[in-house]
């Protein structure tokens, strides 16, 4: 099932009791366990967004990828341009991690930093919003083939 994860910076040494400010928001297939599901993600990879949104920097929006092994068994990473095939936030055993709410999993940045993040909250995806999310996807798409 697809869901929405908002995940929170967590505890650090810059941020003792964490940071709401900083953080993702990720649509992804979870098993009824809450684990993210490879198997959905191959059939749904389409939806499978991300949100990076951090204090006083732009938000970034990018793809959820899944690939097998990877280094320290980062199977699971972020890619906001498709143009490069280096993915540019690594999930750091995301594989083995749950995503339910207080639930806590770690990515390492594009600067190397290996950062914990908190599941702040977790909410099922209803099939209308990804119907309405391709609706507009197709929209936007059409709107900038016109205007190149």
């Amino acid at each position: 099932m697809m869901y929405v994860v908002t995940l929170h910076l967590a505890r650090t040494a810059t941020y003792l009791e964490g940071y709401s400010g900083c953080g993702y928001e990720i649509h992804a297939p979870l098993d009824s366990r809450l684990y993210l599901d490879a198997k959905a993600w191959r059939r749904s990879r389409g939806r499978c967004r991300v949100r990076r949104f951090w204090t006083s920097e732009a938000d970034r929006y990018g793809w959820l990828i899944h690939r097998a092994g990877g280094p320290g068994g980062a199977t699971w990473c972020i890619d906001y341009d498709d143009t490069s095939k280096q993915h540019d936030e690594l999930g750091y055993r995301l594989d083995g991690h749950r995503f339910g709410p207080g639930d806590y999993v770690s990515l390492r940045a594009a600067d190397g930093e290996l950062l914990p993040f908190r599941a702040a909250a977790l909410k099922l995806k209803s099939p209308r919003s990804g119907i309405a999310q391709r609706l507009l996807h197709a929209t936007c798409a059409s709107y900038h083939r016109r205007s190149a």
